[in-house]
């Protein structure tokens, strides 16, 4: 494990021509705050986001904590053998794989096109093959009524402008389809994770917070009356690690917004200690394994399924 004020062993690759992690992480900060959106993304802020989630291994992450939701998904959504499905903010392919595995004709769509290589090898090694499109959940480049279902695991509630999603997802799902969704909710343990980059970020452009599409009301309130049921439902899943330094470590080494987040405050040892320090105090105290087993960490999660009116 990195010491205060260190990176770790080898500096961040920022690529996509940023030159540090500064400008992503005035956006990446977003993530906790709670002021309303204005407007779309622009095409700057869209590198900064997919430049910060292509650092680290996010496929290598995804499989130590989220992976299991995929399956939930597809079977909430009732996917199956011809289906036409829409999988947004895909990562390396979580659901997306699930559902081609499914026997459905499955597009992976998401803003981090660093993404696709590792999920074109993991859906490989299971013997599916899925298209891969590089896209903005708020912008999606697809046509109306495209798809039979259409799907987001923790991944579309990241982009800032929460109507301007709910409106992509209902627009290229078919009269009649099926939308599902994976969102933390706003009482969870998602909340206290995030808090972490409200105290360390910079101040970001004014977004709705990722937290809120795990709320009823607010999920309602987006769909509005485009949807014949809404079918929402709340569920926990558990990621573990042999210990909280373990868990911790893990987020330094995989997950592209943590390792933002130190290397932005490298150069300043006290601020870098502290941020260790609330980490470190984080998944000790969110730990609800036992004394003697492994740390265990309890999401707890909004499940989503939308029928779209005939």
């Amino acid at each position: 494990m990195a010491g205060p004020g260190e990176v770790g062993a080898s500096a961040p690759h920022y690529g996509r021509g940023v030159e540090s992690p500064l400008a992503p992480l005035r956006f990446v900060a977003a993530l906790a705050q709670i002021d309303e959106l204005g407007g779309h993304m622009s095409t700057e802020q869209q590198s900064d986001v997919a430049a910060v989630w292509a650092l680290g291994d996010y496929h290598a992450f995804a499989k130590e904590t989220v992976w299991g939701l995929g399956p939930e998904l597809v079977a909430a959504c009732g996917i199956s053998k011809g289906d036409r499905v829409l999988d947004v903010a895909a990562g390396t392919g979580n659901v997306a794989i699930r559902a081609a595995e499914a026997g459905a004709t499955v597009v992976a769509s998401d803003l981090t096109p660093e993404n696709f290589g590792p999920g074109r090898r993991e859906a490989e090694e299971r013997g599916v093959e899925l298209d891969w499109v590089e896209a903005d959940a708020q912008n999606l480049p697809f046509e109306n009524d495209e798809f039979d279902v259409v799907t987001s695991c923790l991944g579309a509630i990241f982009a800032p402008d929460h109507q301007a999603v709910a409106d992509e997802l209902m627009r290229v799902c078919r009269p009649g389809g099926r939308i599902g969704m994976i969102n933390f909710t706003p009482e969870g343990l998602a909340k206290e994770f995030f808090g972490i980059f409200e105290r360390y970020a910079p101040a970001p452009p004014t977004a709705a917070r990722p937290i809120l599409w795990g709320s009823e009301d607010h999920v309602r309130e987006l769909f509005g009356d485009r949807v014949a049921s809404l079918e929402l439902k709340r569920r926990a899943y558990v990621e573990r690690a042999a210990s909280p330094g373990d868990y911790l470590e893990l987020f330094r080494r995989t997950f592209g917004p943590m390792i933002a987040l130190r290397a932005l405050v490298a150069d300043e040892p006290s601020t870098a200690a502290a941020l260790d320090r609330d980490s470190l105090e984080f998944a000790t105290g969110a730990n609800s394994g036992t004394p003697n087993g492994a740390a265990e960490y309890r999401y707890e999660y909004l499940l989503v399924v939308a029928e779209m009116s005939r």
